[in-house]
């Protein structure tokens, strides 16, 4: 790591202010460490949740991009629209991902506003975009087109085609979804360019850049990030929901119907599931599945380990392999949601995931969600409908679905729909994006129902502090460097 002896922020802080922001050496330097320092923490699973931005962090990306945009050559040539087409809007990003909840955002903010030509710029400092998914799904319904850096360019250089790029395109105003730790994305974006700027803060349970860039519009999509930003970190932000398209809902006499036993169902990555707790998800399923009688299915990517773990699991208690549904990926939850007759959706542990969660509750099915030990925004609660079903301790969760009646089934799948359609259909971000954003909607309530448990943290805490987390920590992080290398 460059960064030596940079331990603390403090101590960064020092070493860039000794650095020559004239000088493209440094500039480089200067971005290149404030992103290894950001990937440090977002990377420690200790720090997850525990801190959402950095003023001087995002202080020190934009007076690197201040000096880089003075030493650009200007003036540059206005980009001429075709004659009769809208707005100009430009979306800057990390990278672009076929899976996951950060393109499906994207979209529907470029489905929200057909009018206009949008843009689509990755830094690709997290390596190589998966674009085509994205631009095959939206090509012939909008005017859009994507561009990424070189592969090859340092972060100056980056920096510098990103800065050039806003400056001939001069958009109505630039969106901001960055990943956690892009330095060059939240450099970019100057108030001399005079762009209105917009700051999607989806990166939300770890320490991000660009959560107090000035002079930007901060963008909350759902009621935990909009009063932690609002309430705690005296944020002046806007409320705009996590949408999805509506794909109908199930019948109201769901319930039971694959063999007369429960199916239940998880969508996330092993981003989300594969991750240090005091509970394991990799545990838990075959104990669910014994529980119930009946199924899980899993939908989503994970590692061969934690599906050796689920399979060594079920042996052990004597259930058939077959009874654990294992779908790296499907085009879409909802629809899966109802092929295979989903009764209850188990939301992700120990982290949520939302988009999933609002097709769940769009889809008319009825969620459990678990009420994360010291994080209400890793918990997502205040994402669902009021009396959502939830649990701390397994033995909770084992006893909710393996009591749980059709009659409630079939009560929570009306309020998980109701949910939806008050707050997450695609009319709502319409209104939301408008060309005169006025209309927004009102911010829900945090639920009353949720507290941290401070003493099982500590307790979790105490057990990370060990050799064999520290190998664990450094295996992983060098497998991120190495597959960002190889992108």
């Amino acid at each position: 790591m460059e960064i030596g002896n940079s331990k603390s922020l403090y101590a960064l802080g020092e070493r860039l202010s000794r650095l020559k922001e004239t000088d493209e050496g440094d500039r480089d330097r200067a971005l290149r460490w404030i992103q290894q320092f950001v990937e440090r923490i977002f990377t420690e699973p200790l720090c997850t949740s525990q801190v959402a931005g950095s003023r001087l962090l995002d202080k020190f990306c934009q007076a690197v991009g201040k000096a880089n945009l003075a030493a650009l050559q200007q003036p540059f040539p206005k980009t001429q629209s075709p004659q009769g087409s809208g707005p100009v809007l430009v979306y800057i990003v990390t990278k672009l991902q076929r899976s996951g909840g950060h393109s499906r955002v994207i979209e529907d903010f470029v489905l929200a506003r057909p009018d206009a030509r949008h843009v689509l710029l990755a830094t690709g400092l997290s390596g190589k975009s998966e674009s085509a998914h994205l631009m095959n799904k939206l090509s012939g319904k909008v005017e859009i087109s994507f561009e990424s850096a070189r592969p090859r360019d340092n972060h100056q250089q980056r920096l510098d085609w990103l800065q050039r790029r806003l400056l001939v395109l001069r958009p109505a105003r630039a969106f901001l979804f960055n990943h956690h730790q892009d330095s060059v994305a939240i450099a970019a974006v100057q108030p001399d360019m005079g762009t209105d700027v917009s700051f999607y803060h989806h990166a939300d349970h770890h320490l991000c850049l660009g959560v107090h860039l000035p002079g930007t519009e901060h963008i909350d999509p759902h009621p935990m990030g909009y009063h932690l930003c609002r309430d705690e970190l005296g944020i002046d932000n806007t409320y705009i929901p996590l949408t999805m398209a509506d794909l109908g809902a199930r019948d109201a006499d769901w319930a039971y119907r694959h063999d007369g036993t429960l199916t239940t169902c998880t969508a996330a990555r092993s981003n989300k599931v594969e991750v240090p707790y005091f509970v394991s998800y990799t545990e838990v399923v075959p104990r669910l599945i014994e529980a119930t009688g009946g199924r899980h299915i899993h939908i989503g990517r994970l590692t061969p380990w934690a599906r050796l773990k689920i399979r060594r699991g079920l042996r052990r208690l004597g259930i058939p392999s077959g009874r654990f549904v294992y779908l790296p990926w499907v085009p879409s939850v909802w629809r899966a949601l109802h092929e295979h007759e989903v009764d209850l959706y188990v939301a992700s542990f120990p982290y949520g995931g939302g988009l999933t969660l609002i097709e769940a509750m769009g889809a008319g099915v009825p969620v459990v969600l678990h009420e994360h030990i010291f994080s209400r925004v890793l918990s997502g609660i205040d994402l669902a409908y009021p009396d959502v079903l939830t649990w701390r301790q397994p033995d909770k969760l084992l006893t909710i679905c393996s009591g749980v009646s059709a009659a409630r089934l079939a009560d929570h799948g009306r309020l998980a729909r109701k949910q939806y359609e008050d707050y997450h259909r695609p009319a709502v971000l319409e209104r939301s994006l408008g060309a005169d954003r006025r209309e927004f909607v009102a911010v829900p309530g945090l639920s009353k129902g949720y507290r941290a448990q401070r003493d099982e943290f500590a307790a979790w805490l105490e057990s990370q502090v060990s050799i064999g987390h520290l190998i664990q920590r450094f295996l992983y992080r060098s497998l991120r460097a190495f597959r960002n290398v190889l992108s």
